[in-house]
Formats: structure tokens, C-alpha cells, sequence
């Protein structure tokens, strides 16, 4: 009998409709706004799908203009989105799809993001909406993040049951901790995570994810986490694996903030007890910096699908980032050529 799996990632959590402000304008100056999707989740289940792999996004949505909206935007691109959920429009909004609003910082002004989300149809999920047993049994990875966690309890308890049957089932899991300070405190942050940590393969994040999150300090962290430290992220690493011994992978992405349109970008990740780190890519030129963690968390997982080496990995999962900040919107529309390319060194010279 066949072992193959219907998909090889299924991820888990909110979509929102992004509205943006053009050409770096303030959103009070804007006549027009340019819209596109903003969904951690479902940001990886499309680039994995464009890296090569099967993927489905599970939610819920009401069905209105902006739930089929996301539902046909993730089929564009290959994402099997037939788990999602619909409510009905009740013709009030009492429950609804949640909202994102985005600035594009320039020079020193920094890019901002608001939300308006409260009510949203995934916060008020019920325990035997989705059978995570059925759902589950049918991939080999589960990806959730800590922003699922944050937007209710209703959803809190949601991501820890499907990360339990996952586990049950062998299927490999992983979380970006994602820390959201306008959805919860870093005390009901902390008290989430210890029902979540024991059930985690992999986990990505930050400096400021790991502190507010896991009670995790970097040594020599600045105020505004706004350095690359390598070192400083390898101690980390290793002590959420100390502290949690089901955990195989840490990854992040290391991010030196120069001005709004230009970083340096680095990623890093500890692999069965080794720590690799990529080139740094220095004064990145940024169109749009949303999703660049994302597009890291959906190369570092079709690398472990593919199985491939861990520096190829961390190599190919920093090009692939990096590229992601070369487009408008969440999604990462580059090609496995193009990073690959990347990360080898190519140049930007117009291709003919």
C-alpha cells in the first residue's frame, strides 16, 4: 500500500484583506490603495506550492468578496484551499474577514502596519470545526504560528489541538513564534507556549520572539532588536533546545535595519545540534519588507521535504528571502532558478 501523502504541507491560521498605501504615502493622503493578502500561514503554503510542493491552507472565512478573494488568489497559485470554511455573510459584519492597513516607510520613516481584525470569522472557531484527524493524516508537514495563538483563545486552543494530533500522526511540525505585542502581552505569550513548545519540530524566530515568547534573552540584544549577531542567536538556539529537546530546528533571519529601503539580511539556523549561518546579503535594496520571514520559513521547509543539505538549505532559504523583498505584497513571486542563482553569487545584469 502507498505511503505517499496527499500534500506535502498543510498550513493553519488567519488571512486577512491588505490594503496599501502607494508610493510611500500616508494612508490619510491616499486616493487609491493597492490590495493583496496578508496570512502568515497561507504566505507559506504559496511559496511552498511555488517551490515545487503540494500544499492546502485550512481556515475560516466568511463568504463574502474578501473571503473569496483569498480562496481564489491561494488557488492561483497552487494551494488546495477546499478546507476553508465558510460563513454565511450575516449582512452586519458581526462576523467578518479581518483587515490590514500598510504604509512603505522611506529613509528614516519605518513602515507601518495596522490591523483591524477583532470578530474575525478564524477567531471564532469551535472545537470540531476542522477534523484534525482527517486533515492531518493526508501531509507530511503542519505549519502554525504564533499569531494564530495570539488573535483568541478560541484559536489558541485550536492551533494546540492540531499540533497534538499532528504529533500523534508523525507529522512533522513547525511554528514561527511571529510575537504580535497589539494581540497579547508577553505574559499570556509565555503561559501559550508552554502548552505549544512540547509539540514543535521546528521553530522560527527572532531575538524579540524568543524573549517575549519563551523567556529567551539575547546577549546583547539592543532596544529596538535591530543588530545582526550571529553568536548572539546561536546561544539562543541552543537553549530552546535545552529547554525543549523535541525541538530539531531553530531558524530566523538575522535583519540590520539602515533605512526603511535598505537592510542587511542574513539568515541562520541550528540543525541537529550544528549551527549554520548564510552569506550576509549587505544594503539590500526593499521594495516591501512584508513577508520576508515567511518566504524564509517556505525555503527552509522545502528543504526538508527535499531532504537536501543543511547549508544548502540555510543558502537557499537566505537568496530566496532576500528576493522576497524585491515585491509588492506578502508573496514571494521569485523562481527556484532565480534564487538558486542568488545563491551562487549571480548578478543582477537584465537577463536577455
Amino acid at each position: 500500500m502507498s505511503t505517499e501523502k496527499k500534500y506535502d504541507l498543510i498550513g493553519f491560521g488567519e488571512a486577512m484583506i491588505r490594503f496599501t498605501a502607494p508610493d510611500h504615502a500616508r494612508l490619510e493622503q491616499s486616493s487609491y490603495l493597492l490590495i493583496a493578502i496578508a496570512a502568515a500561514e497561507l504566505n507559506v503554503s504559496v511559496n511552498t506550492s511555488r517551490l515545487g510542493h503540494k500544499t492546502a491552507w485550512v481556515s475560516k472565512l466568511v463568504d463574502i468578496w474578501s473571503g473569496q478573494y483569498i480562496i481564489n488568489k491561494g488557488r492561483e497559485h497552487g494551494v488546495d484551499m477546499s478546507g476553508v470554511i465558510l460563513v454565511p455573510f450575516d449582512g452586519k459584519g458581526t462576523v467578518r474577514n479581518g483587515l490590514c492597513y500598510l504604509e512603505v516607510g522611506i529613509g528614516p520613516r519605518a513602515s507601518k502596519q495596522m490591523y483591524d481584525r477583532a470578530h474575525s470569522a478564524i477567531s471564532l472557531i469551535q472545537p470540531g470545526d476542522i477534523d484534525w484527524e482527517k486533515t492531518l493524516s493526508q501531509t507530511r508537514w503542519f505549519h502554525t504560528t504564533g499569531i494564530t495563538t495570539a488573535i483568541s483563545e478560541n484559536a489558541a486552543n485550536e492551533a494546540i489541538t492540531s499540533l497534538k494530533t499532528a504529533k500523534k500522526l508523525g507529522v512533522t511540525t513547525s511554528f514561527d513564534l511571529n510575537f504580535r505585542s497589539t494581540l497579547w502581552s508577553s505574559e499570556k505569550a509565555r503561559e501559550t507556549m508552554k502548552k505549544v513548545m512540547p509539540y514543535i519540530d521546528v521553530i522560527i524566530g527572532n531575538e524579540e520572539d524568543f524573549e517575549k515568547m519563551l523567556g529567551i534573552k539575547t546577549e546583547g540584544a539592543t532596544e529596538s532588536y535591530s543588530d545582526l549577531d550571529p553568536e548572539g542567536y546561536r546561544k539562543v538556539a541552543l537553549e530552546v533546545v535545552r529547554q525543549y529537546p523535541n525541538v530539531q530546528v531553530v531558524g530566523t533571519t538575522l535583519r540590520h535595519v539602515k533605512t526603511a529601503l535598505l537592510n542587511d539580511w542574513q539568515t541562520v539556523m541550528l540543525y541537529n545540534g550544528k549551527f549554520y549561518t548564510s552569506r550576509k546579503y549587505e544594503n539590500l535594496e526593499i521594495l516591501d519588507r512584508t513577508g520576508g520571514g515567511d518566504s524564509f520559513a517556505s525555503a527552509l521547509i522545502a528543504g526538508m521535504l527535499e531532504g537536501k543539505d543543511p547549508q544548502e538549505m540555510i543558502e537557499f532559504s537566505a537568496a530566496y528571502s532576500a528576493l522576497c523583498h524585491g515585491f509588492m505584497g506578502d508573496w514571494n513571486w521569485a523562481t527556484r532558478a532565480e534564487a538558486e542563482k542568488v545563491m551562487k553569487g549571480g548578478s543582477a545584469r537584465v537577463v536577455r
